[in-house]
């Protein structure tokens, strides 16, 4: 298999520096937080601002963060094992402003055994708040883990309309009180691009 070079971006958020990758110029393949759990690093990777497909990813988080967008249009990568690509694809069908449990993500794919599996994978997805992996939430309603931190996790789920009374997640379309007007509702996040296996 050829490996292709990878360029980044960093992206000032309000949930501190994001860093973007692409492969060639072809796809979106990583956005990591700081202090991302699973991130290896960006060794031999290139800084190139001016990448289109990094300035667009930018470009529509920005729309996302100012509640004008809620559901991304971009090519995507993702390397990983087949399940993990299941578990993924998967996660782009959840609605914004709404959550799953671990095991109804599970059933979803076919493998309701596999909780545990399945969460490992969520953890390991490389595109946070693109492919949403944040709403995914224990079968109880309470927040659990997340590879950006708990609290990025509870920051983009009120950006995005839920209710965290108590950390349960209670109901959508919950304004949150970040000093945005962030809309709530039910659109399904669109990707477009879909997922390549490499």
């Amino acid at each position: 298999m050829r490996h292709s070079a990878r360029y980044y971006i960093d992206y000032p958020s309000p949930l501190g520096m994001l860093l973007l990758a692409a492969r060639d110029a072809q796809a979106l393949c990583g956005l990591y937080f700081e202090e991302h759990k699973y991130f290896k690093g960006k060794e031999g990777w290139r800084h190139d601002p001016d990448h289109p497909v990094l300035q667009e990813a930018a470009s529509q988080l920005d729309e996302y963060f100012a509640g004008k967008r809620t559901g991304f249009d971009l090519p995507l990568e993702m390397s990983g094992t087949p399940f993990q690509q299941a578990v993924w694809r998967e996660l782009t069908t959840i609605p914004f402003g709404r959550t799953g449990s671990y095991a109804h993500h599970a059933s979803r794919i076919g493998k309701p055994d596999a909780v545990r599996a399945v969460g490992t994978a969520i953890g390991r997805n490389p595109i946070s708040i693109i492919i949403p992996c944040h709403r995914v939430i224990g079968t109880s309603g309470r927040l659990a883990g997340y590879a950006g931190g708990i609290e990025r996790k509870r920051y983009l789920l009120a950006l995005e309309g839920g209710d965290l009374s108590g950390d349960l997640l209670l109901s959508a379309g919950v304004r949150p009180a970040l000093g945005n007007d962030v809309p709530g509702g039910s659109i399904e996040a669109g990707l477009t691009g879909g997922i390549r296996r490499t």
